[in-house]
């Protein structure tokens, strides 16, 4: 284990490429004046509104519902049965909305925290469906004594859109249950997400329902003419921030592959160019859904984070080499146009609630980190965790904002069994590093046993959690 602090690194030099090729060694130009910092005004706003929107769901039953009718089992179970499904229904709108990528959210919530409360949001989502579906069909059966299974008969040949109902809430299931980490991760990226995008037939599939049996819903009136507004406005975000946002950002800016630069034997640098880039607002941290468009990768986009802060010349992505599509990364020829939807992400120094930062890195979680580095006020430290010294990333680079920026920057070699990693990652051994390290924002990017390790270690250092920012990018 070695790791050591580099304040006096020096500056590389060299001739410039124009996409600043590191074959070329090139010199960076001064680190722009740190990000103000935004407030939470924007993410407050939209927490507002969304407890507003399930009030307003659940209202509607409320109103109609007189007192006293509640009376028996059956009573009782058909209204939890009716909650529940509002419930859902409302919860399945917000659930499509969060993944419409939709610029005002992805700018006041964030992709990485957008990404966490899709995930819980969801497993609420599902809950509530089965208890609709479960609550609705006892209930049923006992006032037509009938028993569960000629109930569901009933219904699947009685009611009107129950059949496209029922394979809604098995869409649902079925990507409820590819959100569990441990299916997750075993799934490829291309069939997870595709497999999450049949979220979108279960809003479709679920509508009809409501309206043609929905006790709140069936009768014209302000509240059904609000849900399908709902369903409108929800619609109508998904088209602008799929499909309208994107095209004008790719139409605008015209990406192409500059250059591809090896930075380790399974990692690469990917430089690209383009058109406006200086108007492209965009932080350092933040990532963008990056679909090259040549024979084998223009039918899938995936998630890489930009490892340099916006120059107006090119944008940078580092990517480690872990399937067959980062793998093919490696053989992009220049001028491979590139299509992007983003930028995303609230893991920026914008959205730091403390002048000073601390970053924890592990790996090619660098990427992100370094890009934000030019950005956050001198003062700031970081801990790049690897495993041996020929995983360090972006070195060069790293020592020269040490120096320019005025971070301590500190490589931590070994593997997590090591006695000199376990030790730095302690309470008591980032203390020694970073003495007000609970007074800081961190900011955390690497492997998951390594981020979810750090964040324990932090809260018993007495870090606050909302001092703590993640980057995730699974929407």
């Amino acid at each position: 284990m070695t790791y050591q602090d580099t304040y006096a690194a020096g500056r590389r030099t060299g001739t410039s490429l124009p996409y600043g090729g590191r074959s070329a060694a090139p010199v960076p130009p001064p680190p722009p004046p740190a990000l103000p910092r935004r407030g939470p005004g924007g993410r407050r706003a939209l927490t507002a509104v969304f407890w507003l929107g399930l009030v307003a769901a659940v209202l509607p039953w409320w109103l109609d519902t007189p007192a006293g009718s509640l009376a028996g089992t059956t009573a009782l179970l058909t209204a939890a049965g009716r909650i529940t499904g509002l419930v859902a229904g409302y919860l399945l709108l917000v659930q499509v909305a969060m993944m419409s990528r939709l610029g005002v959210l992805e700018r006041w919530v964030g992709g990485e925290r957008l990404s966490r409360l899709h995930r819980d949001l969801g497993a609420t989502l599902l809950v509530a469906v089965l208890a609709h579906l479960s609550l609705i069909v006892v209930a049923y059966a006992g006032l037509e004594e009938k028993s569960i299974l000629g109930e569901v008969g009933s219904l699947l040949s009685d009611y009107e859109d129950l059949v496209a109902a029922f394979v809604a809430a098995g869409i649902m299931v079925l990507v409820g249950l590819t959100g569990i980490r441990a299916i997750r991760t075993v799934l490829p990226y291309e069939l997870w997400y595709h497999l999450h995008l049949t979220s979108y037939a279960a809003l479709l599939l679920g509508f009809g329902h409501q309206f043609s049996n929905g006790a709140q819903l069936f009768h014209p009136g302000p509240v059904r003419t609000g849900w399908i507004g709902a369903y409108l406005l929800v619609l109508a975000a998904l088209v602008w921030g799929r499909v309208v946002a994107p095209l004008h950002f790719n139409l605008r800016h015209r990406l192409r592959v500059a250059d591809v630069v090896a930075e380790s034997t399974d990692t690469i640098s990917i430089y690209l160019t383009g058109r406006r880039l200086n108007q492209i607002d965009m932080l350092g941290g933040q990532y963008f859904r990056w679909r090259f468009l040549n024979a084998g990768g223009w039918w899938q986009s995936h998630p890489f984070s930009l490892s340099a802060a916006a120059n107006g010349r090119w944008l940078r992505l580092t990517v480690k080499v872990v399937g067959g599509h980062t793998a093919d990364l490696r053989d992009l020829r220049p001028g491979t146009l590139v299509w992007a939807e983003g930028p995303s992400g609230t893991s920026t120094a914008a959205h730091r609630t403390r002048e000073r930062a601390l970053l924890i890195a592990g790996g090619s979680g660098i990427a992100p980190l370094r890009a934000m580095l030019e950005e956050l006020p001198p003062g700031a430290a970081l801990i790049y965790r690897a495993r041996t010294p020929a995983d360090v990333l972006l070195h060069p680079e790293l020592d020269w904002l040490a120096q320019v920026r005025r971070t301590s920057v500190w490589y931590v070699i070994g593997s997590r069994d090591d006695p000199g990693p376990r030790q730095v990652m302690s309470p008591d051994g980032l203390r020694r590093l970073v003495p007000d390290v609970a007074r800081r924002d961190v900011y955390l990017c690497g492997p998951a046993g390594l981020v979810d390790e750090a964040v324990r270690v932090l809260r018993r250092t007495g870090v606050p959690r909302r001092q703590i920012h993640l980057a995730t990018f699974e929407l």
